[in-house]
C-alpha cells in the first residue's frame, strides 16, 4: 500500500467520494515535505528541512534559497544528484514561485515540481 497523499499545510487529501487517496508520486511529496518544513524542527533529524517559508515577505536572495532547495533535494534517496536538479525561484508580490526538475533515481525519468508559498 502506499502513502496516503496529504497537501502539506491542509488535510489528507479525499477523492469525491470520501476515500483516502494515495500518492502517485511519493518522491515529490517527499521533496515538497522536507523543502517546506522549519529548518531543525524534526526532533529526530535536526540537519532535516530548508525551511524556504523564511524566505516569503523578505528581499529576494537567490543564493540562500538556492542553496537551501539543493542542500535538502540531494538528501533524497530517489533525488539524482547527477544531472542535478534545476531550480528557479521567483517572486510575484509577497509569493515565492518554486519551480524544480530533478532525475528520479528509480525509473531514470526527469520530474517537474513547482508550488507558490505565501500569500
Amino acid at each position: 500500500m502506499g502513502d496516503i497523499s496529504h497537501s502539506y499545510g491542509q488535510d489528507i487529501d479525499l477523492s469525491a467520494g470520501g476515500d483516502f487517496l494515495y500518492v502517485e508520486d511519493e518522491t515529490q511529496q517527499h521533496v515538497i515535505k522536507r523543502l517546506l518544513t522549519a529548518a531543525g524542527a524534526d526532533l529526530w533529524s535536526q540537519t532535516y528541512g530548508a525551511g524556504l517559508g523564511q524566505f516569503v515577505g523578505q528581499p529576494l536572495n537567490l543564493i540562500s534559497i538556492n542553496n537551501a532547495i539543493l542542500s535538502q533535494i540531494y538528501q533524497e534517496a530517489s533525488v539524482a544528484q547527477l544531472p542535478a536538479p534545476s531550480i528557479t525561484v521567483t517572486q510575484q508580490n509577497t509569493i515565492l514561485v518554486v519551480n524544480i526538475s530533478y532525475t528520479d533515481v528509480t525509473t531514470g525519468e526527469t520530474q517537474a515540481l513547482s508550488f507558490s508559498l505565501g500569500s
